[in-house]
């Protein structure tokens, strides 16, 4: 089975120093894009993350500081990255939650302005979730009856989540071969930023989805106390939810103006 597309896709998944999409960095990024025709293009790079890698991370993925210290930066890969993925939709294992916001946070750091406003995503995880419940490893064995003998190899890892995709097409008929409603399925809440700290409410509107604000428009906070403003982009936020925040404020001061 080949997957029905409009446009390229790449799946894609990484190796980092940690969990937390807005302090740690990637040390691996490998990237399989599938086009239209069926034909393939993949690429993995070692990326020197500028920090620590904590040796029970190494522990995980096998991939030391010693491994990676004359490596090229994320920064230095950046352009070559966003040239293969720019003009695609994104696939991957948990992206919707992790590796695609690691990776917009990535980019942004590299002045890269990159954003989702015309792609769609497919999280192979949330439709296996969905579906049967389990890991990538079991997910493999489940759908294609392999052993993930090389797990948390970026590059196994990746050729991993496009074959189980493939094989969930061919399980279950009700999953249409279409990458936008494959995206549509396997969405888990609808949010604005990657990180979801701003949702969409019933009406469409923006809603802050965490602290004393919760559930509460964003354009109406902002405009009660517009110190919140301030205090979110000098605080530990994500790049990505920053960027979404100051886009709002200032659609909001357009409308004002116009």
């Amino acid at each position: 089975m080949d997957l029905k597309l409009t446009r390229p896709i790449c799946f894609f998944d990484l190796e980092t120093t940690g969990t937390n999409v807005a302090k740690d960095r990637i040390v691996e990024i490998s990237i399989l894009k599938v086009f239209p025709n069926g034909n393939k293009e993949s690429k993995t790079w070692l990326v020197n993350p500028e920090m620590e890698i904590p040796q029970e991370v190494v522990a995980i993925h096998g991939i030391s500081n010693e491994k990676v210290a004359n490596e090229p930066t994320f920064k230095e890969l950046s352009k070559e990255i966003y040239k293969m993925i720019k003009d695609s939709d994104l696939g991957g294992f948990n992206s919707d939650r992790f590796d695609i916001p690691l990776l917009a946070e990535e980019l942004l750091r590299s002045d890269i302005d990159f954003d989702m406003k015309n792609t769609v995503s497919v999280d192979v995880q949330t439709i296996f979730h969905k579906k049967e419940k389990r890991t990538l490893e079991a997910a493999y064995k489940f759908y294609c009856d392999k052993e993930l003998t090389d797990a948390h190899s970026a590059e196994a890892d990746t050729t991993a989540t496009y074959e189980v995709l493939l094989s969930q097409l061919e399980r279950y008929p009700d999953l249409e071969n279409n990458i936008k409603k494959l995206s549509e399925f396997s969405k888990r809440k609808q949010f604005v930023d990657f990180a979801g700290f701003i949702a969409l409410d019933e009406e469409g509107e923006e809603v802050f989805s965490f602290g004393k604000h919760k559930g509460k428009k964003v354009h109406d906070v902002l405009e009660k106390e517009p110190g919140y403003f301030g205090w979110i982009l000098n605080a530990d936020f994500p790049l990505y939810t920053k960027k979404i925040l100051t886009q709002i404020k200032l659609s909001k001061l357009n409308n004002k103006l116009s």
